[in-house]
């Protein structure tokens, strides 16, 4: 059977302790003497190490046999007594045989002396306490630490299940919304609804690619957000036109994958598309870590039907990251949409959407 091995801190613990209480035992037992007498130091030294280690092993045995039996925070009143009523259990025999044992065969040449059974137990008790009281505490800390990192695994998991969802909203709204486009240009210009297609197939390659990302990189989401541009101009021409300027110190930081699809495809909806007076989309980054998309509103007077997966989807998915910074700003001439970008370092938000950053052309 192989002996269970306690934790090196508390061996270190034990260690420490252990010659101050023999020590101190020695000096009840034999006073003055415990300076000039050389048997003390060579036999009666040894002797209360040796039983001292005995008990404490045992009743760090019994400890960790309790710790199992009563693992939780809530029973954390049965553990403390249960390990209370064996210390005591311990101790007191330990400390009788020790005392018997010196007094029956006079080691090192002891002789009975009245209260030194007393003071014994008085020490052993105090110092055994407020180790216990270290070794409780450490435990319930551990504990409460375990039930944390849990309770943080099922917010992940929960939050990836959410992500998982709004990513499979925007899927079909983009089909639906591209196959609307396909339909009318095969009735208006076969050779533009060839030009489209082929369009259609590079981007919706990214667009499965991105539903194993929950995140992806300012580079890549400006290289699929200007091959969806082309499929605008092949339907709208030179009614909408996209300008960029996006800092190189931020292509490789994140933000939540498709968003720039999703408003620009939000901002042709909502507004007049016009040659005379096309829409001007412009997608620029700014001090502070921030993706700006911004849009001069020219609003419909027939309001085109929403189900919302645009914006809202977008303000749930920072909500998820627990990412601030989200803002939508809206006056008589212009529509702006502020994104927080992430740091491509920060593990955790990856983690907690799956992200697996694709670079790569569309």
């Amino acid at each position: 059977m192989k002996l269970l091995k306690p934790p090196k801190w508390k061996l270190y613990s034990f260690f420490f302790s252990m010659p101050l209480i023999d020590l101190a035992i020695n000096v009840i037992l034999f006073g003055s003497q415990v300076w000039s007498n050389a048997l003390v130091w060579w036999i009666s030294f040894p002797l209360i190490f040796i039983i001292g280690f005995v008990a404490w092993y045992l009743y760090f045995l019994h400890a960790t046999i309790t710790e199992k039996r009563f693992p939780a925070l809530n029973q954390s009143r049965k553990r403390i007594f249960n390990k209370l009523i064996v210390q005591v259990l311990i101790m007191v025999p330990g400390l009788v045989l020790t005392f018997y044992l010196y007094a029956r065969f006079h080691i090192a040449g002891y002789q009975v002396q009245n209260m030194s059974l007393l003071k014994i137990f008085a020490i052993g008790f105090l110092i055994n306490l407020v180790l216990q009281t270290l070794y409780e505490a450490d435990y319930m800390l551990g504990k409460y630490k375990e039930s944390v990192q849990e309770n943080e695994a099922i917010r992940q998991m929960s939050v990836s299940h959410e992500f998982d969802t709004l990513k499979s909203q925007v899927n079909p709204h983009f089909l639906f919304n591209c196959f609307n486009t396909l339909s009318s240009l095969i009735s208006e210009d076969r050779q533009k609804a060839d030009v489209f297609l082929n369009e259609l197939s590079k981007v919706y390659r990214y667009l499965l690619r991105s539903n194993e990302d929950g995140i992806s990189t300012v580079a890549n989401e400006m290289v699929f957000i200007k091959s969806y541009y082309r499929l605008l101009q092949t339907r709208h021409g030179e009614a909408v036109q996209l300008n960029t300027q996006i800092d190189k110190r931020y292509e490789q930081y994140l933000l939540p994958s498709l968003t720039l699809q999703l408003l620009v495809e939000n901002v042709v909806k909502h507004n007049v598309l016009s040659k005379n007076k096309p829409l001007l989309i412009d997608i620029f980054t700014t001090a502070g870590n921030k993706l700006i998309v911004n849009n001069n509103l020219q609003r419909r007077s027939i309001k085109a039907p929403s189900n919302k997966v645009g914006l809202e989807n977008i303000r749930t998915k920072y909500e998820l990251l627990k990412r601030p910074g989200f803002q939508v700003i809206e006056d008589e001439k212009n529509f702006t949409v502020v994104l927080p970008l992430i740091w491509s370092g920060d593990v955790e938000n990856k983690q907690l959407v799956g992200g697996k950053r694709h670079v790569g052309e569309v």
